[in-house]
């Protein structure tokens, strides 16, 4: 259980392979049921080889040094801080959101994120701090608030654990995050300002108001530091879900890959838009046409009127003569 201590730092491999400060051996993570066997495995040792036996070597006064194990590869790292930090970030997250789902879903979705930024989580000072508060960030987010639940949560079947649990989700979430990384998870005051993002007083005020808040609402008396007990104890029925860390590799590899497509595709898209507007877009200016104004003093156009005598002879003899023959050719003499 992770309340009220720190991670222990341990030697867990970057993506590089050199060996930095993690959350736990492969030895410790890979020790129990719960910690996580089926996932990670030490690697095997070496076998002794020409010039490491354990004994002294013919001829020699001091036994060969032993050689030193392997570093972890960057996947064995995941799977040790997956095997050692879920159990207990699914529980604070848990004790953040009062929904057993969204908590899992918190913490997996954490761990995509380390793994898709593991150069940086592995060189990190406390990689699992880093997990935390990607969980913690995610288990807030507003946006979860519009999600319909599916079905109703299974409160706690001790009176002062449901009350406990009711109190801490009608607390704001900058204070229900305060109280659990004072009191749940044992970081000191400056650590929590820093990881909620405020400033030491801030900090120490959020603290109280949310102590004061839970305590009032407990059915029986609870000091201020037995609220730890409290807090480690509410959630031990709540687990991680079935999925394995190299499961949650693959699909952080899979969402970085649709991220990279999507980026791919909208950059597509961009060029081609933009290369169209210029084939299209006028390369010089054209004036626009003024609009048409009547003009004025202008008399209208007369329409013809009757034929003359003169016309109308004309007229009649061109109707009365032969339309074809030699006499169209010939034209008459006068």
């Amino acid at each position: 259980m992770l309340f009220r201590t720190r991670v222990a730092p341990t030697e867990v491999a970057t993506a590089g392979g050199d060996p930095v400060t993690g959350p736990g051996t492969g030895a410790q993570a890979g020790t129990g049921a719960e910690s996580g066997t089926e996932w990670y495995q030490q690697p095997p040792g070496t076998d002794a080889g020409p010039g490491t036996d354990a004994g002294p070597a013919p001829g020699a006064d001091d036994p060969a040094p032993p050689r030193p194990p392997d570093p972890l590869t960057p996947a064995q790292a995941f799977d040790a801080l997956y095997a050692y930090c879920a159990p207990t970030l699914v529980q604070q997250t848990y004790l953040l959101t009062g929904r057993r789902r969204l908590a899992r879903e918190a913490v997996e979705r954490a761990f995509q994120l380390a793994w898709h930024r593991w150069p940086e989580v592995a060189v990190d000072r406390d990689p699992a701090g880093w997990v935390r508060a990607a969980a913690h960030d995610y288990a807030l987010s507003p946006w979860h608030r519009l999600r319909p639940r599916q079905q109703p949560e299974p409160q706690p079947t001790d009176p002062t654990g449901r009350a406990l649990l009711t109190a801490l989700l009608e607390l704001p979430p900058p204070y229900r995050r305060t109280l659990l990384l004072y009191d749940g998870v044992g970081l000191d005051l400056p650590d929590t300002a820093a990881e909620t993002e405020a400033s030491t007083p801030a900090a120490a005020g959020r603290l109280l108001y949310a102590r004061a808040t839970v305590t009032a609402r407990l059915p029986e008396p609870v000091a201020p530091d037995d609220l730890n007990r409290l807090l480690a104890t509410l959630p031990s029925g709540v687990r991680p879900g079935p999925t394995k860390p190299p499961a949650l590799r693959a699909r952080a590899d899979l969402r970085a890959r649709r991220w990279i497509h999507a980026a791919i595709a909208f950059t597509t898209l961009l060029l081609t838009t933009t290369a169209l507007t210029l084939h299209t877009a006028p390369d010089h200016y054209e004036p626009p046409v003024p609009p048409g104004a009547p003009v004025q003093g202008v008399p209208p156009k007369a329409a013809p009127g009757p034929l003359s005598r003169t016309e109308q002879k004309l007229r009649a003899k061109l109707r009365s003569a032969t339309a074809a023959g030699p006499e169209r050719l010939h034209p008459e003499a006068h």
